[in-house]
């Protein structure tokens, strides 16, 4: 079943009408490829393998919960969105969705461009060697240190989202003495098929500034004055143009997250098309460059039906030379900013299985060692998971399970509504796929949880790209 909305929807009740949840797999020991990284597979024991490692043994050395990455996989998906979109476009992996050292570094060596948006990413992506004029900076409210740091540190673009901001980085590009390349972020008022805290270019949040609503009359909190022409992104674009220090390269626009096809890019590609076209009558200016963001998603069950990079790069490119044409316009270089599409289906997290409740008549509740301190995402958005046992091959019948966390909240739910072998046991080890995104990210001490490790896999190989937290970190920062 192909599905072009997020995963995430209104929550249902704890006890739900027969037949509302799908069949169980046929085989609870098979791997959906499309789910798991490309490495993951089950040796002669039935233990689940990934680059060549078995997950017992990265338990036994490592510890569990643990985020297990899959390097190889890793990189190919950063290859494959590099070579889809070829040297006529710019892909900037968006460092949101897991940002680390390492990653910096593969990113780099694949040819890749990198999203930050904050000083902490940027601190983090300049330790690692990351060109500065490969890097934008994103941000609906960056602070004058954010942007002090960027311009300072001479980072390729800077993506605008307010008046208060342009006239923020004026003042430090005058101070600087420097020209600083900026795109404007509008919101295009397309509303993507997407979990309301993720939809991110209706009118109505904090993203962007508006195609249609107007700019703000002289005298208003925003300031400003003068024309009131279209709305508030072309005055913002008349802002920028009035200032020496900055270089207005293009426009940008995300519509959201987790989204399965075009049919929302089309949309806002016209929109943006057509402020360039404003931008020319009235400036006299064709600018070079529009990035239309990211938000593509990925396979968290074996019923998403993800796109292939080569599939969206195509179209993408031809929505735009279309309505440049339509325009009349020079088609400009085209960005996107692909983040969960590559890492979150390179990583599992790795989990032991602590307690097996069961409750008759309903189902079973599983237990583990994390939580939502390492996966925020169910709980947040109710997104859906799949889960495996790895540490075995099972014959048993599938029970209804629902994994759960170690916190004292009844909502630490890390997969909904699974299928388990009813001979699962405390001890087993149970590994959820397609955590790359958002989960290390996301990852709270709540409870004053730990944060687990990051283990990079490859050719046999393990290493820890980011170590686990231990209880002096926490007792670090607590000055008393």
């Amino acid at each position: 079943m192909s599905r072009s909305a997020h995963p995430a929807g209104p929550r249902h009740g704890d006890v739900l009408p027969e037949g509302h949840y799908q069949a169980p797999p046929a085989d609870l020991n098979a791997l959906d490829p499309k789910v798991w990284s490309r490495t993951v597979a089950r040796d002669a024991e039935g233990v689940a393998t990934v680059g060549g490692i078995d997950v017992k043994s990265l338990a036994a050395e490592f510890g569990t919960p643990a985020y297990v990455l899959d390097e190889e996989d890793f990189r190919a998906r950063a290859r494959a969105w590099r070579d889809a979109f070829g040297t006529g476009a710019d892909v900037f992996y968006a460092g949101k969705a897991f940002l680390s050292k390492a990653i910096v570094r593969w990113l780099h060596e694949e040819g890749l461009n990198l999203d930050v948006c904050s000083s902490g990413e940027l601190a983090v992506a300049l330790a690692a060697g990351m060109p500065p004029q490969r890097i934008a900076l994103h941000g609906n409210n960056k602070t004058a240190d954010e942007l002090e740091h960027a311009v300072k540190s001479g980072v390729g673009r800077i993506v605008v989202d307010s008046y208060e901001e342009i006239e923020r980085l004026a003042a430090i590009t005058a101070r600087q003495g420097v020209r600083q390349p900026v795109l404007i972020r509008i919101t295009v008022g397309v509303e993507a098929h997407t979990h309301e805290f993720i939809a991110t270019a209706h009118e109505d949040q904090k993203f962007g500034l508006s195609l249609s609503l107007a700019a703000p009359r002289s005298g208003s909190v925003e300031g400003g004055g003068g024309r009131r022409e279209g709305g508030s992104a072309a005055e913002a674009v008349r802002r920028v143009l009035g200032h020496e220090g900055l270089e207005l390269r293009g426009i940008h626009s995300h519509i959201g997250s987790q989204i399965f096809d075009t049919a929302g890019f089309e949309v806002a590609a016209r929109r943006v098309v057509g402020l360039l076209a404003e931008i020319r009558d009235e400036h006299g200016v064709e600018l070079p460059e529009i990035d239309l963001g990211g938000g593509l998603g990925i396979a968290y069950t074996s019923e998403d039906d993800p796109r292939e990079p080569a599939e969206i790069a195509a179209a993408l490119a031809d929505i735009v030379r279309r309505e440049c044409a339509a325009a009349h316009l020079r088609t400009p270089r085209l960005s996107v900013e692909p983040g969960r599409a590559i890492v979150g289906p390179t990583a599992f997290t790795l989990y032991e299985v602590g307690t097996v409740k069961p409750l008759e008549g309903l189902r079973t509740y599983v237990s583990v060692d994390g939580g939502m301190s390492d996966n925020i995402r169910t709980a947040l958005y109710d997104a859906e998971y799949s889960v495996a046992l790895v540490s075995r091959r099972s014959d048993a019948e599938p029970m209804l399970v629902r994994v759960v966390g170690k916190h004292c909240e009844s909502g630490d739910i890390v997969v909904r509504d699974a299928f388990l072998p009813a001979d699962l046991a405390p001890g087993d080890l149970i590994a959820v796929p397609a955590t790359g995104a958002y989960c290390r990210s996301m990852a709270s001490n709540y409870n004053h949880a730990l944060k687990p490790p990051v283990l990079a896999v490859k050719d046999g190989a393990a290493r820890v790209i980011v170590r686990r937290e231990t209880e002096e970190d926490l007792l670090r920062l607590d000055i008393g």
